[in-house]
């Protein structure tokens, strides 16, 4: 709900407190717990979520039902169970971000592609990397500025002001730079005229107003032109990003892919962008945030893609 003059209404200190106990328990016992034991605790934290909030497995369902029809309803099940997973292992590294450190980074994440960004730095003109709530965003810049150097993140202030203190004091512990979105375009110029790294998500429903219909699991979906138009106008380079999980090791891979060409048509490189995120969600479907109203906005004409506002 917003004001008459388009702000958020001013929230009160007990909703906020409400809210704040539980996030910092939530916190502290995964952050004090041994790891095996912390992975615990988190399943049965996201369990809860699961069941107090039934809406995100029903918005996951609507998305998985459209996106990938050929899946059996089980199989779309366990991507949705693998999605709360997912949070849980985030959950856990993002609590032990003050004990990740660069002498014990190699525990948790591994890098590959790193010749993609290299390159990409020595062309001088900024590297900007295109991520997604894919994996373990907050892991991959984390753990960026530890094994190379410091990242300007852009993040949108959460609503509860006491929890955001929180999470940007962790997010910038190895040194990255937090960047919010209200002022993010001058920032983000100034870093890759410094040849400096911007790490920005790609993957979250745009307003009408400020994206493009493209095609995104064969529906269209309303995506940003912004960092379509940053990559354009800065020259910098285009890098996919994503910390993924490897059960097979444990740990999460960095894996930074191929920069992609910037055209200068907003439109069509959004798309392009769009297109390689879709091609690595289909190859790790359980990682991704599918409980977001990802089809939220809709083209003209088009019917509501989910139930009701609080589906």
């Amino acid at each position: 709900m917003t004001a008459p003059d388009g702000r958020k209404p001013r929230r009160s200190a007990i909703r906020n407190a409400i809210e704040f106990i539980p996030a910092l328990i939530v916190l502290k016992s995964l952050e004090w717990a041994p790891v095996a034991l912390a992975h615990r605790l988190a399943r049965s934290y996201t369990r809860l979520l699961d069941r107090a909030l039934p809406r995100l497995r029903r918005v996951a369902a609507r998305n998985l039902s459209v996106a990938l029809p050929e899946l059996s309803e089980e199989r779309r099940c366990e991507i949705i169970d693998g999605v709360f997973h997912s949070i849980a292992r985030l959950l856990v590294t993002f609590a032990k971000f003050p004990s990740i450190r660069r002498d014990n980074l190699q525990r948790w994440i591994r890098v590959e592609g790193q010749e993609h960004v290299d390159a990409a730095f020595r062309a001088g003109r900024g590297v900007l990397f295109a991520t997604a709530h894919l994996g373990n965003w907050e892991l991959s810049a984390y753990a960026h500025a530890l094994f190379a150097a410091p990242l300007n993140v852009i993040a949108r202030p959460l609503d509860n002001p006491w929890i955001d203190r929180i999470v940007e004091r962790r997010r910038a512990l190895s040194g990255n730079r937090i960047v919010l979105k209200r002022d993010f375009a001058r920032v983000i110029l100034k870093a890759l005229a410094a040849n400096e790294a911007v790490g920005i998500l790609i993957d979250q429903n745009a307003a009408s107003d400020s994206g493009v219909f493209v095609d995104f699991f064969g529906t269209p979906a309303s995506a940003g032109t912004g960092f379509a138009k940053l990559a354009a106008h800065s020259g910098a380079a285009v890098i996919p990003g994503y910390a993924l999980w490897s059960a097979a090791e444990n740990r999460y891979v960095l894996r930074f892919y191929a920069p992609v060409p910037i055209t200068g048509d907003a439109a069509r490189d959004t798309a392009a962008l769009q297109s390689q995120l879709e091609s690595v969600i289909r190859e790790h479907p359980d990682q991704w945030l599918w409980i977001h109203r990802r089809w939220k906005t809709r083209p003209p004409g088009a019917p509501p893609f989910y139930e009701s506002a609080s589906a």
